[in-house]
């Protein structure tokens, strides 16, 4: 049952599915929330995972706060969110900007995170193929749904919009070298008509030293909702076998598979 808790100090709304599993986390893209997208992973998770998931400071039912669109924030929130709401690691799996946070997560306190799956998540803002400029115009369905769900006042839909929009022409900002200091199995996920560039996909598989790759045919940035059946069994699956991958003719990996 959802339900507001105490997270670094203030109040977040907060998900939880009860299981005896180990813990996993739901990490929702930018300028959207828990139930936007909760159904369409669950199905992967729920029966072997002790899932939560929140609604970050700013989005959804979470109410807003100075700074919180920026990275550094929302990084912060969710180690508090870990430390003490899961109170275990715990299995990150972000989408798009979620993805960012996990990622800094792992970077920044290692021993909180198990592994890692991104959906569409990019580094850097030149990683994005555009951002498209904002003009001030919030469409009526978007904004009737931000009246029911934001404790914010209903003008402040926009002014959040052009603050997200501001931010990523510069955030994040984060190198092979930074990539490189996370040590647990990340699953790097996005769709091949992805509003990420497909080099930078790359580029990020391939700087996180325990990397895999998978790119969802026929899907765009929204690959989770278009091919669900395919994006759940890869997630699945990465999370059934966290050990190193075994192959035949490596190239990127070293211990080459024994026939």
């Amino acid at each position: 049952m959802p339900q507001y808790l105490t997270v670094d100090g203030h109040q977040v709304y907060s998900y939880e599915w009860e299981n005896n599993g180990e813990a996993l986390v739901l990490l929702h893209g930018g300028l959207s929330h828990t139930s936007h997208w909760d159904s369409y992973v669950l199905p992967a998770v729920e029966d072997d995972f002790h899932v939560f998931a929140y609604d970050r400071t700013g989005h959804g039912f979470t109410g807003d706060q100075a700074e919180s669109f920026h990275y550094h924030f929302q990084t912060r929130e969710a180690i508090a969110y870990l430390e003490e709401i899961v109170k275990e690691p715990a299995h990150l799996i972000g989408y798009s900007d979620g993805g960012i946070i996990a990622l800094m997560v792992a970077m920044q306190r290692p021993e909180l995170v198990r592994s890692i799956i991104t959906l569409g998540a990019n580094v850097h803002p030149d990683g994005i193929l555009h951002i498209d400029d904002f003009d001030g115009v919030v469409s009526v369905e978007n904004q009737e749904e931000y009246n029911r769900t934001s404790p914010d006042a209903p003008d402040t839909l926009a002014k959040k919009i052009q603050k997200m929009i501001d931010i990523q022409k510069t955030e994040p900002n984060l190198s092979s070298d930074d990539l490189a200091k996370i040590q647990c199995p990340v699953l790097v996920m996005a769709g091949d008509d992805d509003v990420i560039k497909h080099a930078h996909t790359a580029e990020l598989y391939e700087s996180i030293p325990l990397g895999q790759l998978a790119i969802v045919p026929a899907t765009s940035h929204k690959f989770i909702k278009e091919r669900p059946a395919l994006a759940q069994l890869l997630i699945r699956e990465f999370l059934e076998d966290l050990s190193y991958p075994i192959t035949r003719m490596p190239v990127r990996r070293t211990n080459p598979r024994t026939e």
